[in-house]
């Protein structure tokens, strides 16, 4: 613990480059708001030198949640936008693409082959060879019609 009394406000501003660095080698963005809440930390330490570690500690825990959550809600509002929004929601991609059937639906859950995976499926009960579209997802499970759906009128 005595060393958490010798840190100088370079410390603060070091790590939250390396924060910041790392940012660029992983997934997310939370390594950006770590990174920027303790260069924040440094900055605040360099223009008040008589901050107490402890201070130093709760400021940057404060700034680091604070960071966190207000780029959360700013994301919510405004996401990002862009041309392919189902890239990470594999599932989301099958939407829309019709498959046949080499087992049947029964009892409204099957499964079918999807590229190189096996998808459980729900959906009305089908026989092997139907086609069906998969138009939804629950999770892991498919969402599945008939192809073509029968409209309004198909039985007269």
């Amino acid at each position: 613990m005595d060393w958490l009394s010798q840190l100088a406000y370079w410390h603060w501003l070091l790590l939250g480059l390396l924060l910041i660095l790392l940012e660029v080698f992983s997934p997310g963005v939370y390594f950006l708001w770590l990174g920027l809440a303790a260069i924040a930390v440094g900055i605040l330490y360099g223009a008040l030198p008589e901050l107490p570690w402890q201070v130093q500690l709760l400021s940057y825990a404060a700034l680091s949640l604070g960071s966190i959550l207000l780029a959360r809600q700013w994301l919510r509002k405004h996401p990002i936008k862009t041309d392919q929004p189902r890239l990470n929601r594999r599932g989301e991609q099958y939407i829309g693409r019709i498959f046949t059937l080499h087992t049947p639906i029964q009892h409204g859950r099957g499964k079918i082959q999807v590229d190189d995976t096996r998808w459980k499926i729900q959906g009305a009960d089908c026989p092997v060879g139907s086609q069906i579209q998969v138009t939804g997802v629950d999770g892991v499970v498919l969402t599945v019609a008939p192809y073509p759906s029968p409209g309004p009128h198909a039985d007269e």
